[in-house]
């Protein structure tokens, strides 16, 4: 599992020009597929009068991210796949490139769409400023109260942060820790408590 990423920290964008053809590439922080689709629609919007408005996003998720990019009427695989490309090797996530075409009367051929389109991108993330999201999740445990030492001593050995914790019948905490540390984290109460501590990832 991950446990960071590399996103943009606000939109950025560049403008090359091919052939008298104008390619201005924006980058847009995203979360959702549903805010791809809103951003791309906006930008239909403001350059109604562009040939193409070819795009490509990734999202994280797990185990994989959500990718996918569309050529926009351009030929098949010479502007989304570049874009995402780009995005890939910048090790990008929660992002969304779109490159707006306005045409300029002569053909680039698909060799020339894939440079203008990837050149376009990559000129972009050279101007965003890049910055790494940290990833946590909520463990919700649930344990008798005289385990308690047995239970704090495991949280604190594995850096996890204690959210909440309430006593009744039982004791319930409430509990942070990174992704890659959550499988690690059940088995080692599970061992210091004999198996009678419970714990479930909050989703």
């Amino acid at each position: 599992m991950t446990d960071a990423y590399r996103t943009i920290r606000s939109a950025a964008s560049a403008r090359i020009t091919r052939k008298r053809s104008r390619f201005i590439a924006h980058l847009m922080p995203v979360s959702s597929f549903d805010e791809v689709e809103l951003l791309i629609t906006r930008l239909r919007r403001e350059h109604h009068d562009a040939r193409h408005i070819c795009f490509a996003y990734r999202i994280h998720a797990e185990p994989a991210p959500l990718s996918g990019y569309d050529d926009a009427g351009e030929p098949r695989g010479s502007a989304g796949p570049p874009i995402l490309q780009q995005l890939e090797r910048a090790n990008l996530l929660n992002i969304l490139a779109a490159v707006v075409r306005h045409f300029g009367g002569v053909k680039l051929g698909v060799g020339g769409l894939v440079r203008a389109y990837s050149d376009a991108v990559a000129d972009a993330i050279d101007c965003a400023e890049i910055s790494v999201r940290s990833l946590s999740v909520q463990v919700e445990i649930a344990f008798t109260p005289d385990l308690t030492s047995a239970v704090m001593s495991t949280l604190h050995r594995l850096n996890a942060k204690i959210d909440r914790i309430e006593y009744d019948a039982l004791a319930h905490a409430t509990v942070t820790v990174s992704p890659s540390r959550t499988g690690e984290l059940t088995c080692a109460l599970r061992e210091a408590t004999g198996g009678r501590a419970r714990s479930e990832v909050k989703v």
